[in-house]
């Protein structure tokens, strides 16, 4: 019962004094709403971080990537070596690496080649050379038709998947399927280099969206078999990149060393013409880097709470001296000193309570307003989330209570402690 009337004569006391209570809080309205709306742009971002991982193939995914580069000391120097990727080390990956579940070998080309279809519609798009095995990888399903076969690579056959903008781009609402499409290398004003093949659709994937990482649209790209590239385009059996998937994350450290086995057995030794690139060690990273800016971010709020509740205790203690001849008629009438004590801390405690609600509110219309915004200024996503849980927000209201707590002892001290014949001589 005493805490309800606690709790009832703070609030006579913030509606008796409106505006300079709203101007008190404002400290703890923009310190937690500040920090709402950060951490909800923020766990955001990782969300999209983590999709963007599992896009790509999940957590229990690495690449080695072919390079004929090596760090020495602190500069990049081309290291001259005949060695490389090739079909038959991902087959052999496959074969003799139990841990593995998966390999993708990729060739890829992102200059904008010029793809026309049949009645004169074009657009520019680049290629990705695969295998069949690329759609179970990245989890990704077709759309219309079927996607690259065994057989299609085994014969390097001229069959293409679509994504989805590319087919609005060359056929609009028809389906592409069973039509051919044209494949031009090279840039228009360099027509004697120009290298053309024709190719038929034989399916369309599912909407994919953006590569947060990379920039690029899945959508917006051809899937060729990987053989028919080297073929018509590279000339070559090199490889660029082999993805590969363990069975689990606890798997990734043991697969990684079974690959290295195996492609130094298929290349004599030699493990100095590739950079490996762990999905799961980038996670970590990312947690790291996440931890970091909730750190900032509520050193920064703290600050902002700091000052909120100093300027509480200033409005306290202004209101002792005004209300001394009140504190006075009340002790007079039988009001203990605990009474006293309870009605300031009280009000300040109501006071925060108060401005952490308000801040709530406030934070998470502008973590939304700033997801908006976030949409507007990186284009390459389509919606971009603002998360706000309910620990932060109890976090939130739990820290305003404790400050109005601790910056309210003081003035509510003094104020029972004052003298009862003293405050009633006081005008």
């Amino acid at each position: 019962m005493r805490i309800i009337e606690v709790i009832f004569i703070g609030i006579t006391a913030i509606r008796s004094n409106k505006l300079r209570s709203l101007l008190t809080m404002l400290g703890i309205i923009i310190g937690i709403a500040s920090v709402l709306a950060m951490i909800a742009i923020g766990d955001g971002a990782k969300t999209l971080v983590l999709d963007e991982v599992e896009r790509f193939g999940g957590a229990n995914m690495f690449k080695l990537y072919y390079t004929p580069w090596r760090r020495v000391g602190n500069r990049w120097r081309r290291h001259r070596h005949n060695e490389y990727f090739r079909y038959e080390d991902a087959l052999a990956i496959e074969a003799e690496c139990p841990s593995v579940k998966l390999v993708v070998p990729r060739l890829a080309q992102w200059e904008r080649m010029l793809i026309q279809a049949e009645g004169g519609a074009e657009t520019r798009s680049g290629y990705y050379g695969v295998t069949p095995v690329y759609t179970e990888a990245m989890n990704w399903n077709i759309q219309t038709g079927r996607f690259i076969t065994n057989e299609d690579v085994a014969n390097a056959t001229r069959v293409c998947v679509l994504g989805v903008d590319t087919v609005k781009d060359l056929f609009g609402r028809d389906s592409p399927l069973g039509k051919e499409i044209k494949i031009s290398t090279g840039q228009r004003r360099e027509r004697h280099q120009r290298k053309s093949e024709r190719f038929t659709v034989v399916g369309t994937l599912m909407p994919r969206g953006h590569s947060l990482r990379y920039g690029y649209s899945f959508d917006n790209v051809i899937y060729l078999p990987l053989t028919t590239v080297q073929q018509r385009f590279t000339g070559t059996d090199k490889l660029e990149v082999l993805d590969i998937h363990a069975h689990t994350i606890k798997d990734v450290p043991k697969a990684i060393e079974e690959v290295k086995t195996v492609i130094r057995k298929q290349h004599k030794n030699h493990d100095n013409f590739f950079r490996l690139w762990v999905m799961k060690e980038s996670m970590g990273q990312l947690e790291k880097i996440s931890k970091i800016i909730k750190i900032t971010l509520g050193s920064i709020a703290g600050f902002s709470l700091l000052v909120g509740g100093i300027g509480i205790m200033n409005m306290m203690l202004v209101a002792v001296n005004e209300r001394t001849r009140e504190i006075g008629l009340r002790k007079a009438v039988g009001a203990k000193s605990r009474d006293i004590l309870l009605q300031f801390l009280g009000e300040s405690v109501v006071m925060c309570a108060t401005g952490g609600v308000i801040g709530v509110g406030l934070g998470i219309l502008a973590g939304e307003g700033m997801a908006i915004l976030a949409v507007k200024i990186v284009k390459i996503v389509p919606e971009w989330p603002a998360i706000i849980s309910l620990q932060w927000i109890l976090i939130s209201v739990s820290v305003a209570a404790i400050i109005g707590v601790s910056f309210g002892v003081y003035p509510a001290i003094k104020a029972s402690t004052l003298p009862p014949i003293e405050t009633l001589r006081k005008d």
